[in-house]
């Protein structure tokens, strides 16, 4: 199955909440993405650009951007980017592809 590293950021009202009554979140996120036969392999909060990062195993990328939709669709982040995760073996075989694709640099 397909792993989707996110990274996610709360709004300041979340915090608030979350401050007022503190709740370990990965309970939610693994329920999430075992709705749709998935798992979660990690959950991290951190400083800098993003509060949070997660690690997610799904079945393809339409099970991923449910989950995603319905997570962002719920108002408590300010932001949600999901990046698709290529194993070492599936780089080797893009790579391999690529070496048959006749591309064409603009102009030439």
């Amino acid at each position: 199955m397909p792993l989707y590293l996110t990274r996610f950021s709360y709004t300041p009202e979340t915090w608030a909440r979350m401050i007022a009554r503190p709740e370990d979140r990965r309970v939610a996120g693994r329920q999430y993405i075992e709705s749709v036969g998935g798992q979660l392999h990690g959950f991290w909060y951190a400083f800098g650009a993003h509060d949070g990062y997660t690690l997610w195993e799904a079945p393809d990328n339409a099970s991923m951007a449910a989950v995603a939709l319905a997570i962002t669709g719920g108002g408590a982040l300010s932001s949600f980017e999901t990046t698709v995760l290529l194993s070492v073996e599936e780089t080797m075989d893009a790579l391999r592809r690529a070496g048959q694709v006749a591309y064409r640099p603009p102009g030439a």
